[in-house]
């Protein structure tokens, strides 16, 4: 006999059938008048993470609400990551009830705001302001053209008709998911550094997790505790293993036993990039043989555009 209850799936079933942790992130859009709407989202995560030309992140929402009609309008949003302060989240719960106005509920949200990176280093691209009181933040552009996206219009606020697309855009009557272009992450200074320099359990920002479960009365979340770490299991590979593969990388760069003894922790899956990087340094510095030394220059020059990106 199973030791679980079988709970029936129901619409919204991540808030009425089941208690899932998620990020609570407010999203800056532009209106038409050019001012800012927010709006607080949970079904917010990673979709193109490796292997593109560009990183995605994806947004999943109804079809009708503020933050869905703007990116449909011009393309643009930045993902704002606010700290588990009560009143942070208080000025979330206030902005999230449906059918709101941004003229309606802007007056009256005490969110603080200032302009976006992206439009400060180019005044042309016209973007939605950033939370001053956001932890981390991620500039976006929508992708319209994945999934023919790109002849979805705004104006609908009581329901789409199909055909529906199946992963980017107009997603079902009342739903829409917006594949999410990352342009600018930005950060605050002390986590920036620490990212750079290396965290420790202390390092970590105090950012909410809530459940989705929901009531007809609380929306429920949960304050950040102290990070528990666990170590990793460190798994060498053979030299012979790595050796294997360094020599097919290319078939002019080569190793030596020192320089491949520095990338022996490497897990397999990402191996052949690491070569891959390794030997287009070579090639642009006209090193035929890489060695140990030219591997310690390969790193520090990967840590110092970690850095600048940061």
């Amino acid at each position: 006999m199973s030791s679980f209850e079988n709970l029936r799936v129901v619409d919204n079933f991540y808030q009425t059938s089941l208690f899932f942790p998620m990020p609570t992130v407010v999203i800056s859009t532009l209106c038409d008048d050019g001012t800012t709407s927010l709006g607080p989202y949970s079904l917010v995560q990673p979709y193109y993470v490796a292997g593109k030309d560009y990183y995605a992140m994806l947004l999943s929402c109804r079809n009708s609400s503020n933050t869905a009609q703007n990116i449909l309008k011009n393309g643009k949003c930045a993902l704002n990551f606010i700290s588990d302060d009560p009143k942070y989240f208080k000025e979330c719960v206030k902005l999230s009830w449906p059918g709101d106005k941004p003229e309606e509920k802007m007056p009256k949200c005490n969110f603080r705001l200032e302009k976006s990176m992206i439009q400060e280093e180019n005044p042309d691209d016209i973007r939605p302001q950033v939370l001053t009181d956001a932890i981390e933040v991620i500039e976006c552009t929508w992708v319209r053209e994945l999934d023919g996206a790109d002849k979805d219009l705004p104006g609908e606020l009581n329901g789409y008709e199909g055909p529906y697309h199946d992963f980017n855009g107009i997603t079902s009557k009342f739903g829409a998911h917006f594949i999410l272009r990352v342009d600018k992450i930005l950060m605050k200074k002390k986590y920036a550094d620490a990212i750079i320099n290396g965290v420790t359990a202390r390092d970590f920002p105090h950012l909410p997790v809530d459940y989705g479960y929901r009531d007809s009365k609380n929306f429920w979340y949960h304050r950040f505790r102290r990070m528990r770490a666990e170590l990793l299991q460190m798994r060498k590979a053979s030299l012979e293993s790595v050796r294997y593969a360094a020599d097919r990388a290319d078939d002019k760069i080569k190793f030596t036993d020192e320089a491949l003894e520095t990338i022996l922790g490497v897990p397999r899956v990402f191996l052949s990039v690491v070569l891959k990087g390794c030997v287009d340094w070579a090639k642009e510095n006209n090193v035929e043989l890489i060695t140990a030394e030219h591997m310690k220059i390969i790193n520090d020059k990967r840590a110092k555009e970690k850095s600048k990106k940061k």
